[in-house]
């Protein structure tokens, strides 16, 4: 792909690659769109759901259709900060420190059950996914670039799981669930894994370096002032709403809008509109909100938050002039 790219190219190249993961995810296309936007926007995406529904593979084929350095952690509650980030190791040779990189060092992560392990660990990779570097000893060593991080975890009613810490769900971009496949999917799969393992046919369809422009030109899709004010207004108004003891941070709206442009230029467009930011709204501030207890009481039924953003996204004055 050379540079710099038109959005013909960028289409080809995004279809390509949401195809190749379709191939063994069945059903799920708003999943596999989701963990294409975290790529592209330089955000970080957090799976959760049940075990079993595909999560890990979802992450899986994402790696295996990009020609990128992939590492797998299985976060488990002995898994230590430095098996994530690294250890600097006394050579008696030299009688220096030398620097091992941990499972960090790599274009993408796949933070396998993240809630499985301590909260000291997760910690781990604050750093990592904010500064894209890690520090170890006092001496900071750069990740590779891109860099995404893709976490799984179960949900937190399930026996062994700990609660990520709010600075740690900050930084995901985005959080989607997979749900169950409907029958015909699910047939489907049984078919198709019955011999082979469809991740085993997987092969790169776009390099690192494609996937270095395709960001750069996802960079510049056009936000116009009206819908930047219109992700201030929604994110300040979960800040001030009643029904939400913690609202959306300023990283929230900012990864809003970058999200938002993914969005868009998935879509074939070269500038942002208010649906783009309303269709991502609850992927990417659900997460970090926090309902109050009157909230949480009286949806004894489920989480609250959703139903609380889908009246805020009403109350909040969508523009007309987006260009």
């Amino acid at each position: 792909m050379t540079e710099p790219i038109t959005a013909e190219r960028f289409q080809e190249a995004t279809d390509g690659i949401i195809r190749s993961v379709s191939s063994v995810i069945d059903g799920k296309p708003q999943a596999v769109r989701s963990a294409l936007v975290a790529l592209l926007a330089e955000g970080h995406l957090l799976i959760e759901d049940v075990p079993g529904v595909g999560k890990t593979v979802l992450a899986r084929a994402m790696a295996a259709s990009i020609h990128a350095r992939v590492r797998r952690v299985q976060f488990t509650p002995d898994l230590l900060p430095s098996d994530v980030t690294g250890v600097s190791v006394f050579n008696p040779g030299t009688r220096e420190f030398s620097f091992t990189p941990g499972a960090v060092f790599a274009n993408i992560v796949i933070a396998d059950e993240i809630n499985r392990s301590s909260p000291k660990t997760q910690s781990a990779l604050l750093e990592a996914m904010e500064e894209r570097q890690v520090t170890v000893d006092g001496t900071s060593h750069v990740l590779p670039d891109p860099f995404l991080v893709v976490a799984t975890q179960n949900p937190l009613e399930m026996e062994g799981t700990y609660p990520l810490p709010e600075a740690q769900r900050d930084r995901f971009m985005l959080r989607i669930s997979m749900g169950y496949p409907d029958a015909q999917a699910e047939a489907l799969m049984l078919r198709q894994r019955d011999t082979q393992n469809p991740l085993a046919a997987l092969r790169p369809v776009v390099t690192i370096d494609d996937v270095s422009a395709l960001i750069r030109f996802a960079r510049s899709v056009h936000v116009a002032p009206t819908i930047e004010e219109y992700a201030v207004a929604l994110a300040q108004a979960t800040r001030s709403d009643p029904e939400l003891r913690l609202g959306a941070s300023p990283r929230a709206t900012l990864q809003l809008v970058r999200a938002a442009k993914v969005w868009a230029a998935l879509d074939g467009r070269s500038f942002v509109i208010p649906d783009d930011v309303t269709d991502l709204l609850e992927p990417v501030f659900a997460h970090r909100l926090i309902a109050s207890r009157s909230a949480s009481g009286a949806h004894r039924a489920g989480d609250p938050v959703p139903q609380i953003l889908g009246r805020i996204a009403a109350s909040v004055r969508v523009p007309l002039a987006v260009r």
